[in-house]
């Protein structure tokens, strides 16, 4: 199937789009008898361009995902099924787990999948290959090993009875060991060498990445829909920033997908016959944790005024518009297994109770603008975000509600947004620069507790506990939980550490982090992978 849109490609580009009217949609819904036709090239809109294809961020995951094959995969009903690996297995003590590979995989260099690969795999990541990829394997994996060809060893130093689960994710998407030894950093960083579907053909920055076919593809999962080489051509991956010119790119016939659909244009697409695609990904959600070793959050009493003087449920529901669901957890999403109801519901709006924990903390004063004060000392807090990147445009909107909700209770909210350079680059990121932490963490088990909350030392300091404070208690509940075999008892393990989190008031939910999508009607089987909530494009194709 052939596309010309060199008109319309340069709309996006000027955002000259984002003035069409969103109502001028599903015009080419394609007849009842439509049919499959092969080849076509996707033009699919995406938020946010990372630095490279492969990394430790969602983004990254999502593109890596198209290129590179995991050894395991997620299927619907949150059960691993086969990738790379065609079957796996674990040592009565839990320290041993054994995968048996598929024969005859190559990746596209044209070199061979073996277990010595795999095993490269899992060094490079721990030794900083991918971020994510080890802080969840840092303190459990001790080493891989090839038994032969097609058969590999990781071994462990404690039992981490849900490893599979958390290697569907696809920050664990396998590469050449030959591309990642002899070729640049750079190049492994824009064209990461894998055994996936499509290939990298080129970037560019600002603009797009253009992925096409790998005609020798061999292993897809085993919840594909369909085996041999992906239906399309060429997926044109761009990069379109602003919610509004992202929906009327879909409305005009300029892209075939969107991702992350803003919640006022939700209705209108589906009105107009789009396929709409809504993904909750577990792990943790957008949630507010407080800085604890410094500031006024120190004080038990001053988090939870806090949260008590938030009605975080209607804003969420308000702006969401039945969208984006309101989550109460500060520990893990609702679509996380072993998910507190019971800590979700800790706190609701009572400024009552606010009040009177404030007076308690000594934050009895009033200034001339009606916050609070205590010596003199206005009661300020700073809560800086990333704009764009951590914290959608939905997502601004409430915190801007949240501002004005803790004003009435006396709290001065300072909201900052942080350009996404300056974020990753570091800024607002130690103990001294905020008070409150906002932000998500996907994952597939309540295993990311563990690495939200593992103590920091000088010896392995820990960069992802916003708290900045070290909880022995509560670390001691997660890793008990991250050990546990059973998955019933290891649950109920895990929502004791989220009880735990709530009642000292540590961290309180906004609302859910989700992963969107609208399709076109000419385009079938998107689908979105069940570990993040990626789009799917290997099963996709156009119909007319």
């Amino acid at each position: 199937m052939s596309r010309t849109r060199s008109t319309t490609t340069a709309l996006i580009t000027l955002g000259v789009v984002s003035a069409l009217s969103l109502s001028a949609c599903a015009s080419a819904a394609p007849a009842s008898t439509a049919t499959r036709v092969d080849g076509g090239t996707i033009v699919y809109g995406h938020q946010q361009e990372p630095a490279c294809v492969f990394g430790g961020w969602i983004e990254q995951a999502y593109l890596s995902s198209q290129v590179l094959d995991g050894l395991v995969s997620l299927d619907e009903n949150h059960q691993v099924v086969p990738w790379l690996a065609d079957s796996w297995s674990v040592s009565d003590d839990q320290l041993t787990w054994t995968f048996t590979l598929k024969d005859g995989v190559t990746f596209t260099d044209g070199t061979p999948l073996t277990a010595a690969v795999v095993a490269y795999n899992f060094d490079y990541w721990l030794a900083g290959g991918n971020s994510t990829a080890s802080v969840w394997l840092a303190g459990y994996y001790a080493s891989a090993q090839a038994v032969d060809e097609r058969t590999l060893t990781v071994n462990l130093s404690a039992p981490y009875p849900r490893l599979a689960d958390n290697l569907t994710q696809g920050y664990f998407g396998i590469q050449s060991q030959q591309a990642l030894e002899t070729r640049t950093d750079e190049e492994n960083c824009e064209a990461p060498i894998g055994s996936g579907a499509f290939v990298v053909d080129h970037w560019n920055r600002g603009e797009e990445i253009v992925l096409v076919r790998n005609e020798d593809y061999t292993s897809p999962p085993a919840n594909a829909k369909h085996t041999g080489a992906a239906y399309v051509d060429q997926i044109d991956w761009k990069f379109v920033a602003d919610p509004t010119t992202r929906a009327a790119s879909l409305s005009a016939g300029e892209t075939d997908v969107i991702y992350d659909v803003p919640a006022v244009a939700w209705k209108t697409l589906e009105s107009g016959g789009f396929q709409l695609e809504k993904y909750i990904t577990p792990g943790r959600p957008q949630q507010l944790t407080f800085n604890t070793s410094t500031g006024p959050f120190v004080d038990e009493l001053v988090r939870q005024a806090f949260a008590y003087s938030l009605d975080r449920k209607s804003l969420v529901e308000t702006i969401g518009q039945g969208v984006i669901p309101y989550e109460g957890n500060g520990g893990v999403s609702q679509a996380t297994p072993g998910y507190s109801q019971k800590a979700a519901d800790l706190y609701s709006l009572d400024t009552d109770t606010a009040d009177e924990l404030l007076d308690a903390a000594g934050w009895t004063g009033r200034d001339a603008d009606g916050y609070r004060t205590k010596g003199g000392e206005t009661l300020d807090v700073v809560l800086p975000y990333g704009a764009g990147s951590i914290v959608n445009a939905d997502g601004a909107s409430i915190l801007q509600g949240l501002q004005e909700q803790a004003k009435a209770t006396g709290f001065k909210v300072e909201l900052i947004p942080v350009p996404q350079s300056a974020l990753f680059a570091g800024e607002y990121s130690q103990p001294d620069e905020k008070d409150i932490t906002v932000g998500y963490w996907t994952a597939v088990t309540s295993g990311i507790l563990a690495i939200n909350w593992k103590q920091s030392t000088p010896e392995a300091p820990n960069y992802n506990n916003a708290s900045f404070t070290n909880y022995p208690e509560l670390e001691s509940i997660i890793l008990e939980a991250n050990s546990t075999v059973d998955t019933d008892a290891q649950n109920a393990v895990y929502e004791k550490a989220q009880e735990y989190i709530a009642e000292h008031a540590l961290a309180i939910g906004v609302y859910d982090r989700l992963s969107t999508l609208a399709v076109s009607p000419t385009l079938k089987d998107v689908w979105q992978e069940n570990a993040q909530g990626g789009p799917i494009f290997y099963d996709a194709y156009f119909v007319e």
